[in-house]
């Protein structure tokens, strides 16, 4: 099982990092076009004054080892459920794979910290690859996209700010 923290400086404050975090306009580029997605889409998304609950779906552009590319097969997807208790300022999520669901599996954590210039955005993310044999290849894989998808994701959202 592998644990990483990630943490980017985003160049807005907390209200409007969670404003955009949330925007639809927003994912569809991000996803589609920074992070090279052939697949997108928000299944759905509602809120109230205490939280805001999101499920989206995603085909991930996937650079990996031949064997793990062979067990997860061309057609990998997932869904992602996640909820913002706006009270705490956390945004807690789970990933549920389309293929091996029961052996691999994704979930994290997102706050921000304010700064002089912006928030820091901290993201505790866990990955666990029940897999005999590849297990631990399928984690550092997967830790290492993950990696590379949140500093792409902080560069593009920092641009998208900028407009």
């Amino acid at each position: 099982m592998g644990r990483f923290t990630v943490t980017h400086q985003i160049n807005c404050d907390v209200e409007t990092f969670w404003k955009v975090f949330f925007d639809k306009a927003f994912n569809e580029r991000l996803y589609r076009e920074a992070l090279g997605f052939p697949s997108f889409q928000i299944l759905e998304q509602r809120e109230d004054e205490r939280e805001v609950v999101r499920r989206v779906s995603g085909t991930p552009k996937v650079n990996l080892p031949g064997p793990v590319a062979k067990l997860l097969g061309p057609n990998f997807s997932y869904t992602e459920e996640g909820k913002l208790d706006r009270q705490k300022g956390v945004w807690a999520w789970t990933m549920k794979t389309s293929v091996m669901t029961d052996k691999l599996r994704q979930e994290g954590s997102l706050r921000l910290e304010a700064t002089g210039s912006g928030v820091r955005r901290i993201a505790d993310l866990l990955i666990e690859a029940k897999v005999f044999g590849l297990g631990g290849l399928m984690e550092s894989s997967a830790e290492k996209q993950l990696r590379e998808g949140w500093d792409q994701s902080a560069v593009f959202m920092n641009r998208y700010l900028e407009e």
